[in-house]
């Protein structure tokens, strides 16, 4: 008996050894972040998807997409603006998907009439994006009356079209150091909150419009949030409030409480506000705001 007692006591502290090590395993197996390739109109196009700590054990999450600036790339803007620091500590997924390399490798989003070869060669990033949302939903956790869509420079300009072909899909957009250069009229299925964060230092994309970083003209950007504030029925002029550093301008008693905001700071220049400077030739960061709290907050506001 006792031989069978030793075996029996021995094979029961390895079963439990077994199952408690499997499921320790199993949640340092867990995968956090990928590198992912969806095929769209033929064209093998990336992303980078980040999942927060607490993924695994909790239920649906917000989703942010996140729109690098012509030139850059997702790991780049990650980089730049820290908002995967920010998606980790608010618990929400963020996804940064790599615009159309073209034949230089200089990637871009087709806007409208602006930019590179995304544009030149009528990309359809729309429907990259409304792919990637479709993936995303499908195979994570997703809430999908909190997807939201954030962006710079031409990424910026690239979330306003979104924000008009795929209003059905996206809860707010929050933009910087951007305009909208969409080719036809917009006709968004509902109203979509907008908040569009500038610099009047930006040269590149000029807020007060003009020739901008492609020789191309870029409307003024007060033109493009009254397009908006008209669209979501906004029913007075903005409240404008100046402070030391910046201007914060909103347009309230919008349809479905819909609200156009604008942050218009005195410093920085074509850069992320409270963001890194990723290039030694590359204008300051905004100190005024912090772009990262102040989409995140305003995200929060809205659902589909």
């Amino acid at each position: 008996m006792k031989p069978f007692t030793t075996l029996s006591f021995v094979a029961c502290f390895l079963l439990l050894c077994f199952g408690y090590c499997k499921k320790r395993n199993s949640a340092e197996d867990n995968i956090y972040r990928i590198n992912g390739t969806i095929a769209s109109n033929g064209i093998s196009r990336t992303y980078l998807l980040n999942l927060p700590p607490d993924y695994y054990k909790n239920g649906s999450f917000p989703l942010v997409i996140a729109l690098h600036g012509g030139g850059g790339g997702g790991l780049q803007f990650e980089s730049k603006t820290g908002l995967t620091e920010k998606a980790n500590a608010e618990h929400f997924v963020i996804v940064y998907p790599d615009g159309f390399p073209g034949p230089a490798k200089n990637r871009s989003w087709n806007a409208g009439s602006c930019c590179g070869a995304a544009q030149a060669d009528n990309i359809d990033d729309v429907g990259f994006i409304k792919q990637l949302i479709a993936f995303l939903k499908a195979n994570y956790k997703i809430d999908p009356a909190r997807i939201y869509v954030t962006g710079h420079s031409n990424g910026g300009m690239l979330a306003y079209r979104l924000a008009s072909e795929l209003s059905d899909e996206i809860a707010a957009i929050a933009v910087n150091s951007c305009t909208m250069v969409v080719t036809a009229a917009i006709h968004p299925s509902r109203p979509v909150p907008v908040l569009h964060m500038h610099s009047a230092l930006d040269e590149k994309v000029p807020f007060s419009g003009g020739i901008g970083i492609t020789g191309a003209y870029y409307p003024p950007v007060d033109s493009v949030l009254n397009v908006w504030a008209a669209i979501n029925a906004c029913g007075n002029p903005p409240q404008t409030t100046n402070f030391n550093t910046y201007i914060f301008r909103q347009w309230v008693n919008c349809s479905s409480k819909a609200t156009v905001q604008l942050y218009l700071t005195n410093d920085g220049g074509h850069s992320w506000p409270g963001g890194q400077s990723d290039n030694p030739n590359a204008d300051p960061p905004s100190t005024a705001i912090n772009a990262d709290n102040l989409l995140w907050s305003f995200f929060q506001k809205y659902t589909l």
